[in-house]
């Protein structure tokens, strides 16, 4: 299979268990470098062991084994200076791709979702289904490096969906914020909140040469170590 870690192998194995995949899909996703570009992988190592067990367990995925710190969005063939509506368009034309890239399971929902606060209109820029988690999954797109401002415009739209839009038998909401640019500090620390319901992601337009998502995932989980440890200390 091409992969010598044994957590990683745990890892394809449950999702190869889950989602029905053929060695085809499951090549294609290790040469893809998944599993390194999920949210789960960016834990300290007891932290992955302990979330892999319980997911073999209860034979379910885990919001952390679905969403990924980056996202590989060359399918959208968009040019080297777009918008936000640029980028929105493009993955509403070549939707099937995107879903393909953001996992199985995802089902789309509604582009734009508008909401009214206070007689004031925000406009969700996508908003997904995920079958497995039972979960609405609320997308915004963002140019640039992510900004702190961006978690609680985010937050707000969570609180709207799950008092307005969730069923009584789904999950909370989550919300995918993706970024052009990747400022990993801010990120990792905000991803240190197991039990926050956003996710912050970037996206590539083109593939990025593997050596750069290493490099990316091992500052993440060397800060990831950093303050587990100052946690127990």
């Amino acid at each position: 299979m091409g992969v010598k870690d044994s957590l990683e192998r745990q890892f394809y194995a449950q999702m190869c268990t889950i989602e029905h995949w053929d060695t085809r899909t499951l090549d294609e996703k290790i040469d893809q470098q998944l599993y390194q570009r999920t949210a789960i992988s960016r834990k300290p190592e007891e932290v992955i062991k302990k979330e892999l067990q319980e997911a073999r367990n209860n034979n379910q995925l885990l919001p952390d084994m679905v969403f990924r710190s980056s996202y590989i969005l060359d399918m959208l063939g968009l040019p080297d200076v777009f918008s936000e509506s640029d980028l929105e368009a493009a993955i509403i034309t070549q939707i099937e791709d995107f879903i393909k890239e953001l996992g199985s399971d995802f089902t789309f929902v509604a582009r734009q979702k508008r909401i009214t606060v206070d007689a004031v209109d925000y406009y969700i820029d996508l908003l997904f289904f995920h079958r497995e988690l039972r979960r609405l999954v609320a997308i915004d797109l963002k140019l640039g490096k992510f900004k702190p401002e961006y978690e609680g415009q985010m937050l707000l739209y969570l609180r709207y969906l799950n008092q307005n839009e969730k069923k009584p038998w789904e999950e909370s909401p989550i919300g995918l914020i993706l970024c052009s640019e990747g400022n990993t500090e801010h990120v990792e620390y905000l991803m240190l909140d197991e039990n926050s319901p956003i996710k912050v992601a970037q996206y590539y337009t083109q593939l990025p040469d593997k050596k750069l998502l290493a490099a990316k995932l091992k500052k993440a989980i060397a800060i990831a170590r950093e303050q587990s440890q100052a946690h127990k200390e």
